[in-house]
């Protein structure tokens, strides 16, 4: 990826501050540091409402006080399956336009969050642990889900949702999950070029908050130890969430797994393919 000069000047800065940190406190670095992996980097911008949400009515639910914003989408001719829609990390609910008319389309009820930190709900912050927690408050809030459609970052929480909370979910949707969360802390510490003396104390931090390794926060792991019916869709030029990390769960050919693999879309074009979204209410239908 080539940056522009301003990125690598914020590199430069950042690269600089948690050096400087990590000379009086490696335990202070390494939280600001994991503040930092866990905060969308665009921020929240202020982005127009898509035609498509005028016919959402507004819905929230709390999490440890704050607010998260969704939608609700109910057709004129409901199938009577209920559906939630899981954006990524640093995206929103309007960034899944196309999956949520789709669905729409297609007689499906839609529900569809900005994540904790995201869009127009509430935080600064993100992590998986907390998104999961999120999906199983709305399963339990809105009537118990027919279908979660995730992807990235969503994906990863719907899998823990599913294994841990919301295990008699009949269908479950994994875009590009972010399948291995020790991949994503690599690939960051890579790409910022961060102290890597610090990552050990980054690891440390994530079992004194969630009581459990990064590896545990792995789709590969999760998947295991559920049955649910699942569709995973994987572009095999991803390099945000990479194909490296999903051949070695598809090698096990469990049962209740179909996976579904792309060319040339990479991470983000993937879920706004027609080619996929036919495939995810074949699959939805079935």
């Amino acid at each position: 990826m080539k940056l522009k000069f301003k990125h690598k000047v914020a590199i430069k800065i950042y690269q600089t501050k948690f050096k400087a940190l990590s000379f009086i406190s490696t335990k202070i670095a390494a939280q600001k540091l994991f503040n930092f992996f866990c905060t969308p980097y665009s921020g929240k911008p202020k982005r127009k409402e898509p035609l498509l949400f005028k016919k959402g009515k507004n819905i929230s639910v709390i999490y440890e006080k704050n607010k998260i914003n969704g939608w609700q989408f109910v057709p004129l001719k409901p199938n009577g399956h209920k559906t939630l829609v899981l954006h990524g990390f640093d995206s929103c609910a309007y960034k899944s336009e196309s999956i949520i008319a789709t669905l729409y389309d297609n007689g499906y009820e839609v529900f569809a969050f900005d994540a904790l930190g995201h869009g127009t709900s509430d935080g600064k912050t993100i992590n998986a642990k907390q998104y999961s927690e999120i999906i199983s408050l709305i399963d339990n809030n809105f009537g118990k889900m027919y279908a979660f459609v995730a992807h990235s970052l969503g994906g990863l929480a719907a899998s823990l949702a599913v294994e841990k909370y919301c295990k008699d979910l009949p269908k479950l949707v994994l875009i590009a999950p972010a399948t291995e969360t020790t991949t994503a802390i690599d690939n960051f510490f890579k790409f910022l070029k961060m102290p890597l003396h610090l990552k050990p104390e980054i690891e440390n931090l994530i079992v004194e908050m969630s009581g459990q390794q990064p590896s545990y926060f792995s789709v590969s792991r999760s998947i295991k130890n559920f049955e649910n019916s699942t569709l995973w869709i994987h572009d095999q030029n991803d390099f945000i969430c990479p194909i490296a990390d999903v051949l070695p769960i598809k090698k096990l050919n469990l049962p209740h797994i179909e996976f579904y693999f792309t060319k040339k879309l990479g991470h983000n074009l993937v879920y706004r393919n027609k080619e996929v979204l036919n495939k995810i209410i074949q699959f939805l239908n079935s």
